[in-house]
């Protein structure tokens, strides 16, 4: 378990903003896991005469978990620069890649390879709520 750090800086992207990312971040996961889970969804059954007959009853739960990833894709793509440094260097903290103690340096790592792909790069981890929520307890925020 990572040691809570004593800080001498403030984040310029609010904790409370953050933990938005992360409630997004586990809505979707959740949708994702849920839709793996129930794979039947998927499934083209094909009847006599060799048509596809694919049913969409699941478009409305679809939309609605897209609907949330593109909203924490839009959420991301809003933040300056620094705050997404902060955002990648909280991810990296949490994920073990640095320490807590090693923020500054998770910093300036985050802020050179800052370009316009920071949403596509953080939506595809997986453990992207977790990695956020290990990484502000980390660094004491």
């Amino acid at each position: 378990m990572q040691r809570q750090l004593e800080k001498d800086w403030e984040l310029s992207i609010g904790p409370d903003t953050v933990r938005l990312f992360i409630l997004k971040a586990k809505a979707v996961s959740a949708a994702l896991n849920e839709d793996y889970a129930d794979g039947a969804e998927h499934e083209v059954e094909l009847d006599g005469q060799a048509h596809a007959n694919h049913h969409h009853d699941g478009l409305a739960e679809e939309s609605s978990g897209n609907l949330t990833e593109e909203e924490l894709r839009e959420l991301i793509n809003d933040l300056n620069v620094d705050e997404a440094a902060e955002l990648v260097a909280l991810v990296w903290v949490g994920r073990g890649d640095y320490d807590g103690s090693e923020w500054e340096d998770a910093l300036a790592a985050a802020r050179e390879r800052t370009n316009k792909r920071t949403a596509k790069y953080l939506l595809g981890m997986p453990l992207l709520a977790d990695w956020l929520e290990q990484g502000l307890e980390a660094i004491g925020a």
